[in-house]
């Protein structure tokens, strides 16, 4: 039912990224494992960026948060692979393929004593999270079905503003963009706020009250500034006015809703490094606490928000 909170069973004993020492209980990490949107970019051009698809993890107060399924989800696996017996919950935004061609190559999905809750909405189509992630893994997409994977899948359909309550972590949704169903997170503990926004239809829809009312004096706002006006635009009016366009929105969603920190990701497939680096520096001149997410950039939320790349 909308609005209704869902309580999946609760991990035992997470693995992934350890606790460090001295800190409270709600320990509040987020690593980027894939910032990039459309199709993977590898190459010369694309390094201090990043080439792989959306991915990325929040490590609070003990559970471990996978947010998207892209490419990254791939580099995220080998890392947990150390890190076994691994249990986790799987948020997914939205079907595109950006968002879950990492999956069928996560290789903790295929061992036993691995478990995952993976949470999603319904598609446009209404198929829900469990069969899109089967039907890419049919013949003749790939070699293998899903039931190949050995590790305790569980899945759960999360309906418009469902709440999932973790021991102590709560994961809030909202739609976010109603033409592809996207689901928008926020995850609090303690007084703490993160919030993954993604394919809002930006340049129509930044403003909208669901986004604002998700992002409300969170710590950090992760946002896709990627798809805008500019992408209707003419050849032209890309060289000579992307500055007015691309982080124009998040800037806006940040300020209205009293954000703390901007973090924008999803990068385009054309923008290579040097391109992002004046597109990060047009934020920060608009947004002092606003940059840009390259892969392997840890943030710690708590007393002082921090940065490491």
């Amino acid at each position: 039912m909308p609005g209704s909170d869902i309580s999946p069973p609760v991990p035992q004993s997470s693995q992934g990224m350890p606790h460090k020492k001295g800190r409270s209980p709600c320990e509040f990490t987020i690593q980027f494992w894939g910032v990039r949107g459309g199709i993977p970019t590898p190459g010369t051009d694309n390094v201090r960026y990043g080439g792989n698809t959306s991915c990325m993890t929040m490590r609070v107060a003990g559970q471990l948060l996978i947010f998207d399924g892209g490419t990254g989800l791939r580099v995220l696996g080998m890392h947990l692979l150390s890190k076994m017996p691994v249990e986790a919950h799987i948020f997914f935004t939205h079907c595109h393929w950006d968002r879950i061609q990492g999956f069928p190559f996560f290789v903790p999905a295929f061992i036993p004593i691995n478990r995952f809750h993976i949470h999603g909405g319904s598609a446009s189509n209404g198929a829900s999270i469990e069969q899109r992630l089967k039907e890419q893994m049919l013949p003749p997409n790939f070699p293998v079905p899903i039931q190949i994977m050995g590790s305790d899948m569980k899945f759960y359909e999360l309906e418009p503003e469902d709440a999932v309550e973790l021991d102590g972590v709560r994961v809030e949704t909202s739609v976010l963009n109603y033409l592809n169903r996207t689901t928008g997170y926020r995850v609090s503990c303690e007084g703490y706020s993160a919030v993954y926004a993604t394919d809002t239809l930006l340049g129509t829809n930044s403003l909208d009250r669901n986004l604002l009312h998700l992002a409300r004096n969170a710590d950090l706002l992760i946002y896709d500034a990627n798809y805008s006006q500019l992408k209707e635009s003419n050849s032209k009016s890309f060289k000579t006015d992307w500055k007015d366009f691309i982080w124009k929105s998040g800037i806006e969603v940040a300020k209205a809703a009293g954000v703390k920190q901007l973090v924008m990701c999803h990068h385009d497939p054309a923008h290579n490094d040097d391109f992002l680096d004046r597109v990060e520096s047009q934020v920060k001149s608009a947004f002092p606490n606003g940059l840009l997410a390259r892969e392997g950039m840890i943030l710690e939320i708590g007393d002082r928000l921090t940065a490491d790349s």
